[in-house]
């Protein structure tokens, strides 16, 4: 491994080797399907990260999963989680080139410190997070659009289904862009949205609430509902939600898109995106549970009633959001598909046949979540599944072991002590998390499919 002793690492002992390998030459790294073209700038970071973790499809539920765990564990869980990952995403970004290559994927980075079985775990829980959470998307959006449709034909035929499938047919259109770095423009459009989505469900929840008197104040309720055991697998529901409000199982690949120097401009960006989540995430949580107490709905725009024009600005916008979220998360199993289907000698000499394969391909992967969303649209639980299984090894395990793995902890001992055992503490629980928060949806999902219907019009 290079060695990372430095005068920069001493000045900075919470992050050894943050600056000071910024300058050297990194080999590249031989993933086929990722990215390596190292064009993005700090703020085409900021909008991808933005737009992979702050989605209306990952923050709508936040009210809801406070209100499932009251006041002071909900705040506190929130607020813990926003912490936690920032700081394991400035980890991750602080092992690119650790070892003197660039790993430009999840599992090209797993791989090189762990070996085979980091590269097929990481492997393994980011095509789980992609899928549950393109699921998880695909049912928001059918969602939001349904809603659109209601507000200007109450009495149409057209059912969430039709608009799941509409949906599906725009992300197969944007499945043909080539890759992460195209989509540096969709995903600024993303970032505006989201922005104008939390402004628009702030506003109207805050009017909701109080301003336009339509909530009767001493009404509101704050209590958990039902009984001991309800409330226990709502409480694990709830951790699971928040974890996948966190989800962001593409840093490296983003990552890859950097120009140089890679770490700063990732550390910025990152920063910058989790100030619009403080921003967003937050206030939207608090001022929802607050306006509604225990009564609000698990996408909080469903609780939001007038002036109802303010609802459609809030789903359209939640719409434009989530699209761009879905193209970056499907990423992962586009790329494993390219690198065994497409072939780089073919590239230049049959590019139309590349095109052919991989419209193939993404058409049959749209197909099959189309219809798993279609068939079961039970938002709630496979936020908080996605978010138990997928999300929480790739935001919050791996960084800290990885970081320690690698050799990555400062020389001051005492130092050093206090990030194993943070590292540690923050693994420890979150792994906790991981297993209560599958526990809750798994028995939510199995209550939904015995009182709903598949394909039910929800």
């Amino acid at each position: 491994m290079v060695s990372h002793h430095s005068d920069a690492a001493a000045d900075n002992p919470g992050f050894c080797d943050i600056e000071d390998r910024e300058e050297e030459p990194v080999e590249g790294g031989d993933s086929r399907g990722s990215e390596g073209n190292g064009r993005g700038t700090w703020k085409h970071a900021a909008f991808h990260v933005a737009t992979t973790i702050a989605t209306p499809a990952a923050y709508a539920p936040l009210p809801f999963a406070i209100a499932s765990l009251g006041w002071p564990l909900g705040v506190c869980s929130l607020v813990g989680a926003t912490l936690a990952t920032w700081y394991s995403s400035l980890l991750i970004a602080s092992l690119w080139g650790w070892n003197g290559k660039k790993q430009t994927t999840y599992r090209d980075l797993a791989g090189s410190i762990y070996g085979s079985r980091g590269y097929w775990s990481i492997e393994f829980f980011q095509q789980v997070a992609s899928l549950g959470n393109n699921i998880a998307i695909q049912i928001a959006a059918g969602t939001g659009l349904k809603a659109v449709y209601k507000y200007y034909h109450s009495d149409g035929t057209l059912t969430l289904q039709h608009f799941i499938i509409l949906f599906g047919i725009l992300e197969l259109f944007l499945s043909q862009l080539p890759n992460i770095h195209s989509l540096r423009w969709v995903s600024a459009l993303c970032t505006l949205s989201t922005i104008g989505f939390a402004g628009t469900a702030i506003g109207v929840t805050i009017y909701n609430g109080k301003l336009g008197k339509k909530i009767d104040r001493e009404s509101v309720s704050y209590s958990l509902q039902g009984s001991s055991s309800l409330k226990m697998f709502t409480a694990f529901n709830a951790l699971g939600i928040i974890a996948f409000s966190f989800g962001d199982a593409m840093l490296p690949e983003i990552q890859s898109t950097m120009r140089e120097p890679a770490k700063k401009n990732m550390y910025k960006g990152v920063s910058t995106a989790y100030g619009i989540i403080v921003m967003t995430y937050w206030q939207l949580a608090f001022c929802g549970y607050w306006a509604f107490g225990n009564a609000v709905q698990p996408y909080i725009v469903a609780s939001l009633t007038t002036p109802e024009w303010t609802t459609v600005m809030a789903n359209l916008f939640a719409v434009f959001q989530i699209s761009g979220c879905f193209q970056i998360y499907c990423r992962p199993t586009y790329a494993y598909f390219e690198e065994r289907m497409l072939s780089n000698k073919t590239t230049s000499s049959l590019p139309l046949r590349n095109h052919i394969i991989r419209l193939l391909f993404t058409s049959i992967y749209m197909a099959l979540l189309t219809l798993i969303a279609a068939a079961m649209p039970f938002f709630g639980d496979f936020v908080a599944i996605c978010g138990a299984i997928g999300f929480t090894p790739l935001d919050f395990v791996f960084p800290v072991l990885a970081y320690m793995k690698a050799g990555k902890a400062p020389r001051d001992t005492k130092i050093r002590y206090l990030l194993m055992i943070l590292n540690l503490a923050i693994a420890t629980w979150f792994s906790v998390v991981a297993v209560l928060g599958c526990i809750g949806a798994v028995k939510f999902i199995v209550d939904d499919v015995k009182t709903y219907k598949f394909f039910h019009n929800m």
